[in-house]
């Protein structure tokens, strides 16, 4: 996972928009823009969101949902399977760090297809990781894989690391899985190549 940067000038808050429990048309819009500037990409697990995968609007802090205080800093487009699986567990994890925050990866290290806490005296950070299962075992076996086959892919072909890339992100996004990994085991900005 990697810091979630939220656009000041967001179609969200230049149109004022707010979350309405079962209004799916209101709601719809949202998701929407959140895909488009998430570029795709769930939030949490980095994978793409595919037309099939069961999305949601995650409002990070679930307390905030239905108030006045909820809002577009609180909303990350993420795959249903680890909305659902976070839901329950808010209280039991705080406090928490926000995946917005400006030292967020400096705090979550990426460490060889997994994450990590950078201090382990870091309880927000410790938090994060559990509530969202950042240190899920299957998830990190995926992105694993992805990044080996990627590398022998790259070696395969003959290309660059970048010219690879640039010929998925044309081709097939959905070819694309796990941002942060692809950046720091190709040293590649991966975010900005992206449309």
């Amino acid at each position: 996972m990697r810091r979630i940067v939220k656009d000041d000038n967001s179609e969200i808050i230049t149109q004022n928009l707010k979350y309405i429990k079962n209004n799916s048309t209101n709601n719809q819009n949202i998701s929407r823009i959140l895909f488009k500037e998430q570029k795709g990409f769930c939030a949490y697990t980095e994978e793409y969101i595919g037309r099939a995968d069961a999305k949601d609007i995650e409002h990070f802090n679930p307390h905030l949902k239905g108030t006045n205080t909820d809002g577009y800093s609180n909303w990350f487009l993420v795959k249903h399977q680890w909305n659902s699986e976070k839901s329950s567990k808010w209280n039991k994890y705080q406090p928490i760090l926000c995946p917005t925050d400006e030292n967020f990866n400096t705090k979550i290290i990426y460490d060889n297809g997994d994450y990590r806490v950078a201090n382990s005296d870091d309880l927000e950070s410790s938090n994060l990781v559990k509530l969202i299962k950042l240190d899920d075992i299957i998830l990190a076996d995926e992105r694993k894989k992805d990044i080996r086959r990627k590398k022998d892919e790259i070696e395969k072909f003959g290309q660059s690391a970048n010219d690879f890339f640039e010929i998925l992100i044309e081709s097939d996004i959905k070819q694309i899985s796990y941002l942060r990994a692809i950046q720091e085991e190709f040293g590649i900005d991966i975010w900005n190549m992206i449309p």
